[in-house]
């Protein structure tokens, strides 16, 4: 990390910072994005914040904490979304539950329209290797969308 970007420090969020990746040659990128890394459920979740601009992410930070506050339902309504969307027929409660055991959450993505929790398919009997199943929520924290990334 630079110094030439402001850093973040958020009580419930922690420290961010303007994401950056050293290339083999030696060069940096730095990304339109902050980022840290939170606990979760004996987890480390990448938290993503859109923007370069540090008061933008600022005006971002409130609706992070509302998702990472409700982490738990919120991600529970999410993994049921994602196998109930992908599923050839309507998944019994134990699929559901099983399900939400094996769908791990890997990022929480907050941009200006939406927050997107990335998951990974710990077992790999969900999703074919190299496809990760994402949840769009709107500002509430209600999933509005279901995707797959690959």
């Amino acid at each position: 990390m630079t110094t030439a970007h402001p850093i973040i420090d958020d009580p419930d969020l922690g420290r961010l910072t303007r994401a950056e990746t050293t290339l083999d040659d030696g060069d940096t990128v730095i990304h339109d994005w902050y980022a840290s890394s939170i606990r979760l459920a004996d987890r480390d979740v990448d938290l993503i914040i859109d923007g370069a601009d540090p008061d933008e992410v600022q005006r971002l930070l409130p609706r992070a904490r509302a998702v990472v506050t409700e982490i738990d339902s919120i991600r529970r309504r999410a993994s049921d979304a994602i196998l109930t969307h992908f599923s050839d027929t309507e998944p019994s409660r134990a699929e559901l539950d099983d399900g939400a055991d094996d769908l791990l959450l890997d990022v929480i993505e907050t941009t200006s329209d939406t927050t997107v929790l990335h998951f990974t398919d710990a077992c790999g009997q969900h999703f074919p290797a190299g496809y990760w199943p994402a949840a769009h929520l709107d500002a509430d924290g209600n999933v509005t969308e279901v995707t797959v990334e690959s």
